[in-house]
């Protein structure tokens, strides 16, 4: 669940910053890169952009509020002799 969590912020960073950039400069970054808005490739990367989001609204519920970003870690204790 962690790697989906931190995924989907990195996708979701992406798409704001492709919005960015089409509302200031009006400058599509993955239509220039897929060839086109309406190409494959741009439709999966529009897809998974808000497949990421939707799950980014959903998470919380499902975990009981909490959004988790790392993994479970135990803390180490050192016996001393």
């Amino acid at each position: 669940m962690v790697f989906f969590n931190v995924l989907s912020y990195i996708l979701v960073l992406l798409g704001a910053v492709n919005w960015g950039l089409f509302g200031i400069f009006d400058f599509n970054l993955v239509s220039a890169i897929f060839m086109g808005p309406r190409s494959v490739g741009s439709i999966i990367v529009y897809c998974l952009i808000a497949a990421a989001a939707i799950w980014l609204i959903i998470s919380p519920f499902i975990t009981n509020g909490m959004l988790k970003l790392q993994g479970n870690r135990e803390a180490r204790t050192v016996k001393e002799a």
